[in-house]
């Protein structure tokens, strides 16, 4: 029924142009607007607390806290790849303070792959961008939107969020 609504969507209006444009949910359960860091850089990183990579997140936590000033780190936990993500958003948000002391903003759990795969990552996956397109492999790929809430760069799993290839671009 999602992807229905998202084909009829596409059909009858515009195709998305920034991020800025979809609606989500936050852990906490209240809305997510990524509109309100227009003029920062956005990371969007698919994330899951039972994954070789989830030591990422503390990655994750100082980059946004080394950046803070031009970058938000947003993680959107996702249960798509190995049942890696099984917990309740609670757990989800329990699991990310207690051992990374994450404190960037975290979404609603979300599908980023297959029929009902998130309206954000349909975009994310198929938006231009120097770098590729197409599904995401694993957990903790993640998106590079300007300030403007256009994808700018994607970078797989393996690349850490510490990376030169990411803090060149901020």
């Amino acid at each position: 029924m999602k992807t229905l609504a998202l084909f009829l969507g596409l059909l009858f209006f515009a195709a998305p142009t920034s991020v800025y444009q979809f609606k989500l949910k936050s852990i906490d359960g209240g809305g997510l607007s990524l509109a309100k860091y227009h003029g920062k850089k956005i990371l969007i990183v698919n994330t899951a607390s039972k994954c070789g990579f989830t030591k990422q997140y503390k990655d994750l936590e100082t980059l946004s806290e080394q950046y803070k000033d031009k970058l938000v780190v947003v993680g959107f936990p996702a249960n798509n790849f190995g049942g890696q993500e099984p917990g309740t958003e609670q757990d989800i948000k329990t699991f990310c303070h207690d051992n990374f002391n994450v404190t960037f903003p975290m979404s609603g759990k979300v599908s980023v792959l297959g029929l009902d795969i998130d309206p954000l990552f349909q975009y994310l996956t198929t938006a231009p961008n120097p770098d590729f397109t197409g599904d995401i492999k694993w957990n903790f790929e993640k998106f590079l939107i300007d300030e403007n809430g256009k994808l700018i760069h994607r970078y797989r799993s393996q690349t850490t969020p510490l990376d030169p290839s990411i803090t060149k671009e901020l």
